[in-house]
């Protein structure tokens, strides 16, 4: 496993800090617009989210019935001048997605909580039901042909006495630290190369934290550091020093 550190080039193409709410009764989502407009100078770019709910029903001896309900507006989604910052501000909760070139923690978290802060002056969430931070990675790895156990920690297997050449794979896991009661899924998937013809490892780490915890500022940035602790210390006990040096 390789060493935590800092990656000044690190390989990821996508952050969330995402918080589930619980709502006060009677909230009117068209309340929402009201961010639009106190951070229209930093996000001018604004997307609506509506939502509908679909119910078939099925009866003996009768044809079967579809009905579509309208659930009305469920969000908006504010977008940086770059495009690379985009706050959602939804009817179950806020996410912050940094996307590629990442900057650094100390940059995206108070961008985030100041957005957050935002979201409960409009919404006054009652309390927040899930605290999640998820990275998303893509790593080149070099020809196929390479031996993953030198670039892996926890790669595949395959059996013995069948060809070792290995064109995909896809795993899925579930993590607990019960001593500290955070969790996270954690996908890994070997997928073709976007922009060069070399094989691309997906390394998706979402850590999360469940619970009642209130909205406020310090408590969160408090929990969401947690978070990027387990975060990091999956990632760098995923990988070998050969897979990371790259991105030092």
């Amino acid at each position: 496993m390789a060493h935590i550190r800092h990656l000044r080039n690190a390989p990821i193409t996508e952050a969330l800090i995402d918080l589930r709410v619980i709502l006060p009764k009677g909230f009117e989502p068209s309340r929402l617009f009201e961010v639009k407009g106190r951070l229209m100078a930093d996000y001018p770019g604004v997307d609506e989210r509506k939502g509908t709910e679909g119910f078939v029903k099925f009866a003996a001896g009768q044809p079967i019935s579809a009905q579509m309900r309208d659930l009305g507006l469920q969000g908006i989604w504010l977008k940086s001048s770059d495009g690379k910052n985009i706050g959602q501000f939804r009817v179950d909760g806020f996410t912050f997605n940094r996307l590629k070139p990442y900057t650094s923690w100390d940059e995206i978290l108070p961008e985030a909580l100041r957005l957050w802060q935002e979201y409960v002056r409009v919404v006054s969430p009652e309390t927040v039901t899930r605290i999640a931070l998820r990275y998303i990675n893509h790593l080149t790895l070099p020809p196929i042909g390479a031996d993953l156990d030198d670039l892996l920690t926890t790669g595949p297997r395959v059996p013995e006495g069948i060809p070792q050449t290995l064109s995909s794979f896809f795993t899925r896991i579930v993590v607990q630290d019960t001593s500290k009661g955070v969790s996270a899924n954690v996908a890994q998937a070997l997928e073709a190369g976007v922009q060069t013809n070399a094989p691309t490892l997906l390394l998706d780490i979402d850590a999360y934290r469940i619970g009642q915890f209130p909205p406020e500022r310090e408590v969160l940035a408090r929990h969401l550091s947690d978070l990027r602790s387990f975060k990091n210390a999956i990632f760098f006990g995923s990988l070998t020093d050969q897979l990371i040096g790259p991105y030092e």
